[in-house]
């Protein structure tokens, strides 16, 4: 469990800006690649150091990933004291095995660090905020980084922009590495862009919580994906807009043109893919060969209209071991027994939430035809649907 938060009134109440930030984004996509002395201790980088390759294996580091990270950070751990320190308290702030593994692996210098007189401050800080320390781990630089010149500086600003610590604490869990992004340079100038395109102060801050990521995009690419997004008859307006403006925001320039190509050469007008994206926009996100291989399987397997798969687009992000082939298995099982009719509508019998399915197909006839739960938990695979009788 995390510690007290006495420290966070008192961190709060300094005013930031009276130095230069110590920390520098290179890029506002990568962490920062530069640390003050008094965290690091840095080796030749041709010295490989075989008592910190042992230790960071200890830590969970496979003798490959040691290896390369003792080398390419170049950091020497002399005595383990400090490191055992270090890893000690991340524990006892409630960090798993697998969350300081990857702590480790990405910000090593990390093990070197004061840990009561640099580490411990900012976990109290993100112990009041109620930061879940496996999201922390994702985005590990935070605890290597200024805390009264950067992390301070940045909550206070994304409270005033997004409100109370409840919404920041969601936003902060989708994206913890916004939080790194320096506030004049990136924070302060999408805010600024996101007000100039037309978003008040409200829909800025829900836009925040639902991806903080916009943070780390510049002002350009902002009134860009504007643009794109008015281009397909999106209004500011509407509902769904912001969760466009998300998927839009998480693409890499002409990205969602390729989206549109690809499911456009399944037969598909761009009027379907258009009013796909705007009901299920996170499509857009998946990769290539998911979509492809789940098409083919809904087209060719389960005989389904590409037509009629995207105007119902979620189904498309259903897992296809978890979800689409385990749901198939039960519907084929039950034809087979024929507690269901052969000429069932299977899109609308695919769809829905797993509470549903089961429920509907699965407990239903679990005592009649004991297999279904088998199928179900997919120990009997899905061998398609037959017409035999």
């Amino acid at each position: 469990m995390f510690a007290s938060s006495f420290c966070r009134r008192r961190l709060l109440l300094r005013i930031p800006g009276e130095a230069t930030n110590l920390l520098q984004l290179q890029s506002i996509h990568l962490a920062r690649s530069s640390y003050s002395s008094t965290a690091v201790s840095r080796a030749p980088s041709s010295d490989l150091c075989p008592a910190t390759v042992s230790y960071l294996i200890s830590c969970g580091l496979s003798p490959a990933a040691a290896a390369t990270t003792a080398t390419t950070q170049r950091i020497r751990i002399v005595s383990p004291d400090k490191a055992d320190a270090v890893c000690a308290l991340l524990r006892a702030y409630g960090f798993a095995d697998a969350d300081i593994v990857r702590t480790v692996r990405s910000a090593p210098s990390i093990l070197i660090t004061d840990p009561e007189r640099i580490l411990r401050p900012k976990l109290d800080f993100f112990a009041s905020l109620r930061f879940e320390p496996r999201k922390i781990a994702t985005a590990p630089f935070l605890l290597v980084c200024s805390l009264d010149k950067n992390i301070v500086p940045s909550i206070r600003f994304l409270r005033g922009v997004i409100g109370g610590d409840d919404q920041l604490r969601r936003g902060f869990s989708r994206v913890p590495r916004a939080l790194m992004a320096d506030v004049d340079r990136n924070m302060r100038p999408a805010v600024e862009a996101l007000r100039r395109c037309g978003l008040d102060d409200a829909a800025i801050s829900k836009l925040l919580v639902i991806q903080m990521g916009v943070l780390l995009t510049s002002p350009d690419r902002i009134c860009e994906i504007f643009q794109e997004l008015k281009a397909i008859g999106m209004s500011i307006s509407d509902s769904r807009f912001l969760y466009c403006f998300r998927a839009m925001c998480s693409l890499k320039r002409g990205a969602w043109r390729q989206k549109l190509a690809l499911l456009r050469s399944f037969g598909l007008s761009e009027g379907e893919v258009v009013k796909a994206f705007k009901t299920q926009p996170m499509l857009f996100l998946y990769a290539d060969d998911n979509i492809k291989r789940k098409l083919r399987f809904l087209l060719d397997e389960v005989k389904l209209g590409v037509s009629d798969v995207i105007a119902h687009p979620v189904i498309l992000s259903y897992s296809m071991e978890n979800c689409i082939l385990p749901r198939c298995a039960v519907l084929s099982l039950l034809m087979k027994e024929g507690k269901i009719q052969r000429e069932i509508k299977l899109l609308p019998a695919l769809l829905g939430c797993s509470t549903v399915f089961s429920t509907r197909y699965v407990l239903r006839h679990a005592d009649d035809v004991p297999d279904v739960v088998k199928a179900y938990e997919g120990k009997i695979k899905f061998q398609g649907f037959t017409h035999d009788t």
